[in-house]
């Protein structure tokens, strides 16, 4: 609620910021027996040292966010997957709460290794680059959501999970591929700075899941022809569909099959898709996510010889090996 009409300079700070205030912002507003009184009744809590809560609850989620920023010390901002959450990006970790400081700027340590069990743990980065576009005006403060994002796949613990974060802020309408471009033009140095690279690329593409990512890069890797990503079409009935994966001239179709299709009413749904399909002329094949992702070669094999019988005539170097092709086309695979 917001405070009365009457509020003082305090009451204002401590709704602002949640109840959560450091001691030196207690200057000039309240006394430091005043302070330590309250906490001494039981109507405050110590959170750490010089972080106070103007209450005695459990710290709420906005309560958390705002120790993480102030424990951290003078330009603490929210960051990488907790940023992105806090700008609406769904399907992210909630712990632990990821805070960006300035590298020139030494972080709360002792603060914040003695946490109450009511707090997340937090983990501190650091950064020489944090333009002012990079930081978002918000109650605590945060990274843009592209900064967000590309800090985030950094930070990832593995390539998927740096690929499907990426994927879910662009599936979401949060960000743009051309936002995240922007963010890493101007950290050269950013962790997986390549990776993140190509997977916009991808994404600008047209593929919206790590699954599409994963088939775009199949195709690619096995000199396949690139197929048009989330192409729209009416069926039979009239309904709008969106197609995972379509070669138009060669009326083929490439569904990826998500964990979703383990539903039956899902399953009998995409049969029902499928069949509309078929019945049109088209040629389809399904493949689950992670055949995409664990057999790519069979996958590609599959592909090619649906793509043959449909009237597709391969390059020299598409019909060689994978490796030899690399080779022929000048573009040796490397890892991301």
């Amino acid at each position: 609620m917001l405070p009365p009409d009457d509020a003082d300079a305090f009451d204002w700070l401590a709704f602002e910021q949640a109840g959560v205030l450091t001691t030196a912002q207690f200057s000039g507003l309240l006394s430091e027996g005043a302070v330590r009184g309250r906490i001494r009744s039981g109507r405050w809590r110590s959170i750490c040292h010089g972080i106070v809560l103007t209450g005695n609850g459990r710290l709420t989620r906005d309560q958390q966010l705002w120790v993480a920023v102030l424990a951290a010390g003078p330009g603490a901002v929210l960051a990488g997957a907790t940023a992105a959450a806090e700008a609406g990006v769904r399907g992210l970790r909630r712990e632990p709460l990821h805070v960006l400081v300035p590298a020139d700027r030494r972080a709360g340590r002792a603060s914040l290794r003695r946490l109450p069990i009511d707090m997340p743990a937090v983990l501190v980065h650091r950064t020489s680059v944090l333009p002012d576009a990079h930081v978002q005006l918000a109650r605590p403060p945060r990274t843009t959501t592209a900064r967000a994002l590309v800090d985030a796949a950094g930070w990832a613990g593995g390539v998927d999970e740096a690929q499907g974060l990426l994927a879910a802020g662009c599936q979401q309408r949060r960000v743009l591929p051309e936002e995240l471009d922007a963010v890493l033009d101007v950290l050269p140095r950013a962790p997986r700075r390549r990776l993140i690279r190509q997977a916009v690329a991808d994404i600008a593409g047209g593929a919206e899941a790590l699954s599409e990512i994963d088939f775009v890069r199949l195709c690619r890797r096995h000199r396949l022809p690139p197929p048009d990503l989330q192409r729209h079409r009416v069926d039979a009935a009239g309904r709008n569909r969106w197609l995972d994966a379509y070669w138009h001239e060669r009326r083929v179709q490439v569904e990826i099959d998500g964990a979703h299709h383990m539903d039956a009413r899902q399953w009998a749904a995409d049969m029902r898709r499928q069949n509309d399909v078929w019945t049109s002329g088209d040629r389809i094949l399904r493949f689950p996510a992670w055949l995409v992702r664990a057999r790519p070669d069979e996958v590609a094999d599959t592909v090619r010889r649906a793509l043959i019988a449909a009237g597709w005539i391969p390059t020299d170097a598409a019909r060689r090996s994978p490796e030899r092709a690399d080779d022929a086309y000048g573009l040796r695979a490397t890892p991301l």
